[in-house]
């Protein structure tokens, strides 16, 4: 098992959220999707109100290039949001609510397009219900559900579970056995590492 830790507004989850179930299944590796909000991460740890490509132009405008090759080698579709961070709060409450229904995992990916190929505002209900919708939930007891304390509650869940991980930045893996890769280009080494550890395991019992 190797969990997917993603936010909706960074940039680079879109691409490992594009490709970390198939790379997944090709290892025989599960995937465990959990969304969570990097803002009080960057605040604790880095002093940031602001998501550092902003906070620092010249890495903000290789970022961008950066993600355009990625998406055009993955043939992905990618177009600049107009806004960046965008506000990821909501979509990561439904998609909670999502993955507990079985629709999460294609609620995000689609979130995911909207914002970094679409152009759209992923803060908007009027946005988000649709996606909800054709993801197979129903968007007004998943809104409901997504305004819930109890859900409320597992996203800052995550949030201090990430925090407690050593997580900083998104896209992050981490293993069974605690090991945690950060980045998209990371991806491979870490379910590589999984398969590699999780039968090293097995071989000792």
């Amino acid at each position: 098992m190797v969990q997917f830790w993603y936010e909706f507004a960074s940039s680079y989850s879109y691409p490992a959220a594009m490709r970390v179930e198939e790379e997944a299944e090709q290892r025989g590796i599960a995937i465990e999707w959990r969304p969570f909000l990097l803002g009080p991460l960057f605040k604790e740890q880095q002093g940031l109100s602001d998501s550092p490509f902003n906070e620092v132009a010249v890495k903000g405008r290789y970022m961008w290039r950066d993600l355009e090759r990625i998406c055009a080698s993955l043939k992905i579709p990618f177009s600049r949001p107009m806004k960046f961070p965008q506000n990821g709060l909501a979509a990561a409450r439904l998609a909670l609510v999502g993955l507990r229904e079985g629709w999460g995992k294609d609620f995000s990916r689609a979130v995911f397009r909207a914002n970094f190929a679409e152009g759209l505002d992923i803060g908007d209900p009027g946005v988000l219900e649709p996606i909800v919708r054709a993801c197979g939930g129903d968007p007004r007891s998943s809104r409901m559900k997504a305004n819930s304390d109890e859900i409320k509650d597992k996203l800052r869940g995550n949030v201090d579970t990430a925090r407690a991980r050593g997580i900083f930045g998104a896209p992050t893996f981490v293993c069974d056995d605690g090991e945690l890769f950060w980045g998209n280009d990371r991806l491979e080494q870490a379910l590589d590492w999984a398969c590699e550890h999780e039968y090293a395991g097995r071989a000792a019992l």
